[in-house]
């Protein structure tokens, strides 16, 4: 393995591996209510429309190795929300009346299967109908649809060139029924030098509603969380590399394909002065507002790209989501899944 190489490869595991020592994860019930401090840099006035002056993190989960991918199903009132624990491979289910509990274990690939650094699924997103999700599944090198009835899996890509991907990361699912999304090597041991990566790219595809399959972005060394604009003339890629921590826009052309690229924002001060993870997850909300994982908490930029503040939660961050009818951020904070209310006036 090259020093290069090595060197980044364990700064990514020590950078998600960053926070309180995890234990096997623990279901809760409704009536168990734990906060954790966070702290709310408001670095612009519009953020009181967003975060509220006294909002608290409830922890909802906690105890899993490194949790992902984070989903809100169903309604404001009577929904649930899924996520991830990527090594753990296992997928969990909360809901205000039920609280924490396994949905689906294994998440990905057989838990005696041989290769995976991260056996599990990873992000997951909502599909055009809530009875089923999308999912960017590290064990199954693929991107799947879970119906959330039978919860079994329909692949839809597992492969580009011929060769299996190296382990789908995270999507985006696009108006007209295409699947954007990232394949780093994050799921297989040895990460880059593991032998059963087989894209020469850690790419950013782009599968089109016929089942063909696109790289879009091929220059990327760890291409992570993904999204979409509201008007989807943008396409925004999270680098989670130590030595590049990068949030990138791309515009869109009439043919789907990303042209000029922009760093919107560059964490590699916060990661130098010792600031927890690195950029990973986003989510983008009806206004298009991002919220955006990376070193020092969930950043939360306007639509023309200004950082209006960020949550601290003083771990590194894997994902984030809006939930409950635009009136809850749920974030991916290493071994814990927080929920963090919106403002009043803030939709989903």
């Amino acid at each position: 393995m090259k020093q290069e190489a090595l060197s980044v490869m364990l700064a990514i595991i020590s950078a998600y591996s960053a926070g309180e020592p995890n234990a096997a994860a623990q279901e809760t019930t409704a009536a168990d209510v734990q906060y954790r401090a966070v702290v709310i840099d408001r670095r612009d006035p519009r953020l009181d429309a967003i975060i509220a002056q006294d909002a608290k993190a409830e922890i909802i989960a906690e105890g899993l190795k490194w949790s992902e991918g984070p989903v809100w199903i169903g309604g404001a009132e009577d929904g649930y929300l899924l996520f991830s624990d990527v090594p753990g491979n296992r997928m969990y289910k909360w809901s205000r009346d039920g609280g924490a509990g396994v949905f689906l274990d294994p998440s990905g690939a057989p838990h005696d299967a041989e290769g995976f650094r991260e056996p599990g699924s990873n992000g997951l997103i909502r599909d055009i109908s809530d009875d089923s999700i999308l999912v960017a599944n590290h064990g199954l090198r693929a991107v799947a649809r879970l119906d959330l009835k039978t919860r079994q899996y329909e692949i839809l890509a597992d492969e580009y060139g011929g060769e299996p991907f190296n382990s789908p990361n995270d999507l985006v699912l696009a108006s007209d029924g295409a699947i954007y999304f990232t394949d780093p090597p994050y799921g297989l041991d040895g990460i880059s030098d593991s032998p059963m990566k087989r894209q020469p790219a850690n790419g950013v595809y782009r599968r089109d509603p016929s089942g063909a399959v696109a790289l879009l972005i091929d220059d990327l060394t760890f291409p992570n969380g993904i999204g979409l604009s509201p008007d989807e003339k943008t396409l925004y890629v999270a680098v989670s590399d130590p030595n590049n921590p990068v949030i990138l826009r791309y515009d869109l052309t009439a043919d789907d394909i990303p042209a000029s690229r922009t760093v919107i924002h560059d964490g590699a001060s916060k990661k130098a002065q010792g600031e927890p993870g690195l950029p990973d997850g986003l989510s983008v909300d009806a206004r298009g507002n991002l919220f955006a994982t990376a070193p020092g908490g969930v950043h939360i930029f306007s639509p023309g790209g200004d950082l209006l503040g960020v949550v601290d939660t003083g771990v590194s961050n894997a994902n984030c989501a809006i939930g409950e009818g635009g009136k809850t951020l749920f974030i991916a904070a290493n071994h814990q899944v927080l929920r963090l209310p919106l403002a009043s006036a803030h939709a989903e």
